[in-house]
């Protein structure tokens, strides 16, 4: 069908400036649009600078996380696991993605723990 697509779409607004460097990169590297943005926003370092709200946040979703396979691991003790095997595979990809996160945030930021100097790869931070 037209117009119907299977996932959802992310968009931003840039400057005109921040278009060409962008387009400039993605014609240099030779790959299509969709797979550079993708492949940017999972692989690059970015530098993350921590905030208190940031902070919580991640506190208030490892929480969850914990009850969550604190529930999951009651029913497994149990044997009576309520979750379908979707609904367990979607759980592990979630927690997998938050401690990927937290761990390149970590690795970002890392420098912090190293004194002063920055880290060699944390870019402009």
């Amino acid at each position: 069908m037209s117009g119907v697509h299977k996932y959802p779409t992310i968009s931003f607004r840039i400057s005109p400036r921040e278009r060409d460097e962008i387009e400039a990169k993605i014609k240099a590297s030779g790959m299509q649009k969709k797979d550079y943005f993708v492949r940017s926003c999972i692989y690059n370092k970015v530098c993350v600078v921590g905030k208190r709200e940031v902070i919580y946040q991640l506190v208030e979703e490892l929480q969850l996380m914990q009850y969550n396979i604190a529930e999951i691991l009651k029913q497994f003790e149990e044997q009576e696991i309520l979750l379908s095997d979707e609904g367990l595979e979607q759980m592990k990809n979630d927690c997998l993605d938050m401690l990927k996160a937290i761990i390149w945030m970590l690795d970002g930021a890392k420098y912090l723990w190293q004194g002063t100097e920055k880290s060699p790869d944390s870019g402009n931070c």
